[in-house]
């Protein structure tokens, strides 16, 4: 899906902002960049603002006219924040992505932003079939041209059904605790609670559920199982020396 899928900017003013749209990309994992007559490019501005992201920029075609760029394109989506005249079928983000990701994949896609100052011309809207608007506050709705593409981006990106895993510190490493060492763990803070003399007799059962309820919130590892039975072979020791 994300490979039939092209971003097109059209005369781009700050080369920073290819650069930033080219990180925005990368980011979500889309690769083909169009430039349609850009001020300056390529530039160290750009390069700067890609961050890691020049495969895009090197890749990256230029053409001297839109038509140009969408020439091999069975579906052109322009983005625009202001309201027309004329009424174009309008779709926002997430229903972008949602019609591409079925759409983008026997089709390629031309998603087209217009100039940093004034957006798309009435005449390059008459090239698209949709025009894609961002949802935001209507007193202050101009986006950078970059932060409405990674919104963009994004939802594709949610869309298309790529999987990322994140791994913090230990997780996955570490067996989760088994039902039986569960219930050890749950007698021997029974006894250490009776130990220290927190717990009353006519009140155990409901205490220990409770307990049971806040330990099944959490998916305690063995290590963690562990460090708690070690805090209650501690507290009991304590308790018998005093």
């Amino acid at each position: 899906m994300l490979d039939n899928i092209v971003i097109v900017l059209v005369e781009t003013s700050h080369p920073g902002n290819i650069g930033a749209v080219a990180r925005a990309m990368k980011n979500m994992c889309m690769n083909h960049l169009v430039l349609v007559s850009p001020k300056l490019f390529p530039c160290a501005d750009a390069t700067s603002r890609a961050s890691g992201a020049d495969d895009i920029l090197a890749s990256a075609v230029v053409c001297s006219t839109l038509q140009e760029a969408i020439a091999d394109c069975q579906i052109v989506i322009g983005s625009s924040a202001r309201c027309r005249t004329i009424s174009w079928p309008e779709i926002t983000p997430r229903e972008c992505a949602e019609k591409l990701s079925i759409d983008a994949l026997d089709n390629k896609v031309a998603i087209v932003f217009g100039r940093e100052s004034s957006g798309l011309k009435n005449d390059e809207l008459d090239l698209c079939q949709y025009l894609l608007r961002i949802p935001c506050n209507p007193d202050y709705s101009s986006l950078n041209v970059a932060a409405a593409v990674q919104v963009i981006c994004y939802e594709l990106f949610v869309a298309s059904g790529r999987s990322y895993d994140v791994a913090i510190g230990d997780k996955g490493e570490i067996p989760l605790a088994t039902a039986d060492q569960m219930e050890s763990y749950y007698e021997h803070l029974a006894q250490a609670l009776s130990d220290i003399g927190f717990m009353h007799p006519d009140k155990s059962k409901t205490i220990m559920r409770r307990l049971r309820r806040v330990y099944n919130r959490i998916q305690l590892d063995t290590k963690e199982l562990d460090i708690l039975r070690g805090i209650l072979k501690m507290a009991q020791g304590n308790k018998r020396n005093q």
